[in-house]
């Protein structure tokens, strides 16, 4: 996955918004972090559970670690060469859908 295509991606859920943030894009849903973008490297990060953090970084170790600072909270570090966009994409739609506000993922699940 290309590191537009990830921006695209995370920019796609409803209410998304980019934002530069210790120098480098950040994507928020409602001023909530989700997601983050390395600003020079083909790198990026998803807000997740322990449990999915620990499956992944298990499974994949090549393609996904435990970040600085926000791993211990349960976020994901994606290598993006790596990455299957698939897979991007779903752990995306799980962190917006996990920092979005109910109603805001309530209609979003209505339009289908």
């Amino acid at each position: 996955m290309t590191r537009d295509e990830f921006r695209r991606a995370a920019l796609a859920f409803p209410e998304a918004a980019e934002q530069e943030t210790w120098g480098h894009p950040t994507f928020r849903v409602r001023g909530k972090m989700f997601a983050t973008m390395s600003a020079d490297t083909d790198a990026a990060t998803v807000k997740a559970t322990k449990e999915a953090q620990a499956a992944l970084v298990g499974s994949e170790p090549e393609t996904f670690s435990v970040p600085a600072y926000v791993g211990q909270h349960g976020w994901v570090g994606i290598r993006l060469e790596r990455v299957d966009a698939e897979e991007a994409v779903e752990l995306l739609d799980e962190a917006w859908r996990a920092t979005a506000p109910k109603r805001v993922v309530a209609a979003f699940e209505a339009r289908g």
